[in-house]
């Protein structure tokens, strides 16, 4: 990385986290904790050892940059100016959420009329207590800056993770004819960041709801070759065998236990012999000791209704038992990587 690219990146990045860890201070002084109904037992790490595990992912992501895996971020100095603009809208919500919270209310969704019009029941909830759940313009404007927030501007850079092993397997052999499917795509975000790398690389982006990939449309609209599919994970309705890679990022924690399998096969389904899975999701409990306390409260403050499962299963199992080959498992700052392969 040349010298000014270096300096821009620190820059830039230095300051977004200080706009979004603030927010997340501030947001803390707006609102007032949830009381679990059982004690925490895990340790529970200061906010000073947050801040330099965050500190150690921008350097590891930084490191990525220079060793060649991918570009520096595409929006570089502007991804700042969004944690700016973005933070009105998030606290002008903030009460609902907050209302929420406390009232422990996260059926709003399911009560709205046709709701359940082709939808997963389990799908019909106020994640995060957020407003609209997933199923709103307004919510999918929110989301990525909620996101941010909540890990205080760290959230893309555990993203761009897994542009690495993408770089290993594109190192063997041309992007060029290869597709990616890019399973509860959400807004797009970390497609933003695949395509900015690969322009040319054939992608599905697949999502359940219409309004956050109506965004995810206009997040990737400076790119060509993307299609968009409205569809469940456990059922995605594309052909066995097209794509040579699958990722998935976040999704696992927001499904039931009985749901996971289903989507683990939908993948398996979908590789092509020898394809690649990349996963990226929350650490579970044990990945990080110091922060098991932190993961017992997360679905208490956040409603987070399968979380407490998700920390506890065994993926590897699970994506064994679908058909795929564990290859790597690496852990960052709040998020935990996995790659398989489907066999030959």
């Amino acid at each position: 990385m040349n010298p000014l690219l270096r300096s821009s990146y620190a820059l830039s990045q230095a300051a977004r986290i200080g706009l979004y860890f603030g927010q997340y201070w501030l947001s803390a002084r707006l609102t007032k904790p949830v009381q679990p109904k059982r004690p925490i037992e895990g340790a529970t790490p200061k906010t000073a050892a947050i801040l330099e595990d965050l500190r150690r992912l921008m350097q590891r992501d930084m490191a990525n940059i220079e060793a060649g895996y991918y570009r520096a971020p595409h929006d570089l100095g502007r991804d700042a100016v969004d944690a700016l603009l973005g933070a009105e809208a998030y606290f002008r919500d903030l009460p609902q959420v907050e209302r929420r919270r406390h009232s422990r209310q996260h059926d709003e969704v399911r009560q709205q009329e046709d709701a359940e019009n082709g939808y997963p029941r389990y799908y019909l909830q106020n994640f995060h207590f957020q407003s609209d759940g997933w199923l709103s313009e307004r919510s999918a404007k929110l989301y990525d800056h909620q996101v941010e927030v909540l890990f205080g501007g760290g959230a893309d850079a555990m993203r761009r993770q897994a542009l690495v092993p993408l770089h290993h397997v594109f190192t063997e052999r041309p992007s060029r004819g290869a597709r990616l499917l890019d399973l509860a795509c959400g807004t797009g975000r970390f497609l933003t960041f695949v395509k900015a790398n690969y322009p040319r690389l054939a992608v599905t982006a697949l999502d359940l709801s219409p309004n956050y990939l109506a965004e995810a449309q206009c997040n990737l609209a400076p790119w060509r070759g993307v299609d968009f599919v409205q569809a469940a994970a456990e059922e995605t309705g594309l052909p066995d065998a097209s794509f040579e890679i699958v990722t998935c990022v976040y999704l696992f924690h927001e499904l039931p236990p009985k749901v996971r399998p289903a989507v683990a096969r939908e993948i398996a389904r979908l590789l092509k012999p020898g394809g690649l899975f990349i996963m990226i999701d929350s650490i579970q409990q044990g990945d990080r000791p110091e922060y098991d306390g932190l993961l017992e409260y997360f679905p208490v403050a956040f409603h987070e209704p399968y979380y407490s499962s998700y920390v506890a299963c065994d993926l590897t199992e699970l994506f064994t038992e679908a058909g795929l080959v564990e290859q790597e498992v690496d852990v960052t700052y709040f998020s935990r990587m996995m790659t398989f392969r489907k066999p030959e």
